[in-house]
């Protein structure tokens, strides 16, 4: 057989290959009517669509100044009665912090603790603190509630208007819920809070009985938990905010596309470091980095864009099965706004569900138009959490 016929055999096959494995391009009817017919934030089912071998977004990653940020999820089991889970010094200025801890406790016996956050004025003046966001959930073992709740109340809260007062060398706790809540077995402490300070700090997040006030505890307990290097991480991180934009306008005429951040690959984990083990640190997931995302987009052949998002990694392993979210998305069919995914179930568990994020209806012929989100990767659920772009026909 000569080389010719032995290339046109190989394209063949490759064709025959790609065919068979190609997602489908365009929405059947019975599917752009259920979408259409579907309300913002409710799980539809769109069997045979939902895959990861989609076209993908192209963009680029922009690192936009925002706060240092602090993330308290290694270990995230607290096996310790007393112990501070992490202690890093912050500078004057805005700070994120992100707690997520579990009362690990189970020998000898399963006890009631308290898991909570302080700061101390490490400065020489006194230091003014005022919240710009603030997000605290109850103690639960639902964690998938407490990351999506989480993220809905962090979006919804308002700066203070007051600020509190430290003095040089004093202890306070960053969340007085924290302080009064009791922390049973297994359950979740989920924090997720904004604040300005003017004078250097120093942050812990610690467990300790529930009938000690946390500043207390925070002013004699000298060990750190070792890190068990399983969980998201934890540590002091410079990045805190992304800008995302997609290279290329989106054509509704090319069909559906992906759109995936926070997988580790393509968009890379952040780094910062450990104040206790003076080593590197990795935010395995990006949980708590703010994903500012601009895409825009056109309609060449007169149909709007749907947006859904999946559980894509739900077949991974026992951890995955569900997927919870919140974030923030422009105008479209329904009102720009911070939206629940799902809003009509606690999550969404595999394909062929999906959740309907909102709904654009085409501009003019050719119009170039805009969409913005507000996307951080959700507490509980793993990642990436794919955003699909699906052309529909609205008419």
């Amino acid at each position: 057989m000569n080389l010719y016929f032995k290339q046109r055999i190989f394209l063949l096959v490759l064709t025959v290959i790609f065919v068979q494995s190609a997602p489908a391009q365009h929405l059947s009817a019975q599917l752009n009517s259920v979408i259409l017919n579907t309300q913002q934030g409710h799980i539809l089912q769109l069997p045979g669509f939902l895959t990861e071998k989609l076209p993908s977004i192209d963009y680029q990653k922009v690192v936009l100044p925002g706060p240092q940020y602090i993330i308290s999820d290694d270990p995230e089991y607290i096996r310790v009665p007393e112990i501070i889970a992490v202690k890093e010094a912050v500078q004057p200025g805005s700070v994120r912090l992100y707690v997520y801890n579990v009362n690990g406790i189970k020998e000898p016996g399963k006890i009631d603790r308290k898991i909570t956050a302080v700061i101390k004025n490490t400065g020489t003046g006194n230091m003014h603190m005022r919240m710009l966001r603030y997000s605290s959930q109850p103690p639960t073992t639902n964690y998938f509630l407490a990351g999506k709740n989480g993220l809905r109340d962090y979006f919804l809260s308002k700066p203070d208007e007051k600020s509190r007062l430290v003095k040089p060398g004093a202890i306070i706790p960053i969340d007085e819920k924290l302080e009064r809540q009791l922390v049973k077995y297994d359950e979740l402490v989920h924090g997720f809070y904004e604040f300005v300070i003017d004078q250097p700090a120093e942050i812990s997040i610690l467990q300790t009985s529930p009938e000690t006030p946390g500043p207390k505890a925070a002013a004699r307990i000298t060990e750190v938990a070792s890190s068990r290097h399983t969980n998201a991480g934890r540590g002091l991180f410079g990045v805190s905010n992304y800008l995302i934009i997609a290279k290329d306008t989106l054509d509704t005429n090319n069909g559906p596309v992906n759109l995936i951040v926070a997988d580790g690959k393509s968009d890379p984990w952040v780094i910062g470091k450990d104040a206790s083990t003076g080593g590197l640190a990795k935010l395995a997931g990006n949980y708590g980095v703010m994903y500012n995302i601009e895409m825009k987009w056109k309609s060449t052949n007169g149909k709007g864009l749907a947006l859904v998002t999946w559980n894509a990694r739900a077949g991974d392993n026992k951890w995955c099965g569900g997927m919870a979210n919140t974030i923030i998305i422009s105008k479209g069919k329904f009102k720009e706004g911070v939206v629940q995914l799902p809003a009509n179930e606690l999550l969404t568990k595999a394909a062929p569900e999906a959740v309907l994020v909102q709904i654009f209806p085409p501009g003019k012929q050719g119009e170039i138009q805009t969409i913005h989100m507000t996307y951080s990767p959700p507490g509980a659920s793993c990642l990436p959490t794919p955003f699909v772009f699906i052309p529909v026909d609205m008419k």
